[in-house]
């Protein structure tokens, strides 16, 4: 689609090494997306420098989204970049993905009307993650020691048009590669803020997209991720959230009352 513009959103959280390996990812795509905005959870100024000089460099936006460290709120993160976002095409990746360089374009060619995007992500492992944070991204090759699910580092327009398919269902999503019309966020008010603490909000997101309609459409072999090595999360708030999830799936809930319309 030609008048696509995109807002890529990338979220993060004090870890300000991968951030800018990301965002220099980002600044090496075929098609350049309209605007960066940096969807901060609350970082230091390390994170703060990084982002500056990463503003110095680029040729279009980067905007830094930031809000005060209380805890886990990703999903209102989120909703303040997504209002700020002058796109009409949403990208959203986290501060651990490295971008290939055809996955912005990779995405805009598979942008539909009434579709979000679920894209996948090849997984790095400690060794090869560390190689890259030491000598750039040219360390990081499909064959690297310590690389998973190797077949999703494969990039190719034939089988990605004959394995990409559309559904309904909602297991398997992850926001770390997923993109979406700004449009459909609004009409459902963004990720809900009731969400506190690791996981499902990417989730709950999803459900109500597809409770009101826009349908799936799953990318294989085309707008690749390479996930860097970081440990788990803390899950302490897992089972809260699972509750929140359910009550969503159950009532077919469209909207949520703590989203994004507090932020415009």
């Amino acid at each position: 689609m030609d008048d696509l513009q995109v807002s890529l959103i990338v979220t993060t959280y004090n870890w300000p090494q991968a951030l800018e390996v990301s965002l220099q990812s980002a600044l090496a795509q075929t098609r350049p997306p309209l605007e960066i905005i940096v969807a901060d959870d609350g970082s230091g100024e390390s994170t703060a420098e990084v982002v500056k000089k990463i503003q110095q460099s680029a040729p279009f936006d980067v905007i830094h989204s930031w809000h005060e460290d209380k805890g886990f709120r990703l999903a209102k993160s989120r909703n303040k970049a997504i209002t700020k976002a002058r796109g009409n095409y949403v990208i959203l990746i986290d501060g651990d993905i490295i971008l290939e360089k055809h996955f912005v374009g990779d995405h805009c060619a598979f942008a539909r009307t009434n579709c979000f995007v679920q894209g996948t992500r090849l997984l790095l492992g400690k060794q090869v993650s560390e190689a890259i944070f030491r000598r750039g991204t040219g360390a990081l090759h499909l064959f690297s020691k310590g690389v998973e699910n190797r077949k999703n580092g494969i990039r190719s327009g034939l089988l990605a048009k004959l394995f990409s398919f559309r559904c309904t269902r909602l297991k398997g999503v992850k926001t770390c590669n997923f993109a979406f019309w700004r449009e459909d966020a609004v009409k459902i008010n963004g990720f809900n803020e009731e969400f506190v603490g690791w996981g499902r909000e990417d989730s709950e997101f999803t459900a109500r997209l597809l409770n009101s309609g826009v349908i799936r459409q799953n990318v294989k072999f085309y707008a690749l991720g390479y996930h860097l090595f970081h440990p788990m999360n803390t899950r302490d708030r897992l089972a809260i959230n699972d509750s929140i999830l359910h009550r969503t799936i159950v009532e077919k809930s469209v909207w949520c009352d703590k989203g994004m319309n507090h932020h415009f």
